[in-house]
């Protein structure tokens, strides 16, 4: 039976190597861009087992979609442990769109805005 292993976000960016420092530098990020050398047209961001994808659109501008909802709209959401301690370790290094808190549901969420607009959601179940 076919199963399916992992999945990727895809974001288009206008310049990915700056994208590729901010999630190397405040996610603890490795990058692998291509081509090699400056100016990248894509690239792959990893840590841990999540990559996330970056393409290179000249001129792109994300639309600001967040409050077109009740809870705002996410891009990515990263089921993680140790939520807390990375928190504490991003807090003040990175644009918070919302606070560490508990949700209805049980799981600790906080809501990381990254240079080009995308939403980036880190969550943990309560024990």
């Amino acid at each position: 039976m076919p199963r399916l292993a992992s999945i990727a976000p895809v974001f288009s960016v206008a310049d990915v190597d700056a994208t590729i420092r901010w999630y190397e530098e405040h996610l603890g990020c490795v990058s692998f861009p291509f081509p090699p050398s400056p100016p990248h047209v894509f690239a792959i961001v990893s840590r841990d087992d999540i990559e996330i994808m970056f393409q290179r659109i000249d001129a792109y501008l994300k639309p600001e979609i967040y409050n077109s909802r009740s809870g705002g709209v996410w891009d990515a959401y990263f089921r993680m442990s140790g939520v807390r301690d990375f928190y504490e370790a991003i807090r003040n290094e990175v644009e918070i769109k919302q606070l560490l808190r508990q949700q209805p549901y049980g799981a600790w969420e906080f809501e990381v805005k990254d240079p080009n607009g995308y939403i980036l959601v880190f969550s943990e179940m309560a024990e």
